[in-house]
């Protein structure tokens, strides 16, 4: 379970990929000194603020971990959309 949250927001998803959705679809509201945050099981994962050019990813192995479950959500979205159009 994800969850993004900002000073104005919290919302938890069940996929990495509509976290970081959401998440990225914020950045352009981010004020100077606030943060988004992505949390994975109360975990700190992912972080963007104007204090840094790109978003971070926090520990060691996290970017490669999710960008495995990335591909992974979009292999089964496209196994969906197909089953669908069958």
């Amino acid at each position: 379970m994800f969850k993004v949250i900002t000073p104005k927001l919290s919302q938890s998803f069940d996929r990495w990929t509509d976290a970081l959705d959401m998440a990225r679809s914020l950045m352009s509201e981010c004020k100077w000194f606030d943060e988004i945050r992505i949390l994975e099981d109360g975990a700190l994962v992912w972080t963007y603020s104007k204090s840094h050019k790109y978003p971070q990813f926090i520990g060691a192995g996290t970017y490669d971990r999710l960008a495995r479950r990335f591909l992974l959500e979009a292999t089964l979205e496209a196994e969906n959309l197909e089953e669908r159009s069958e």
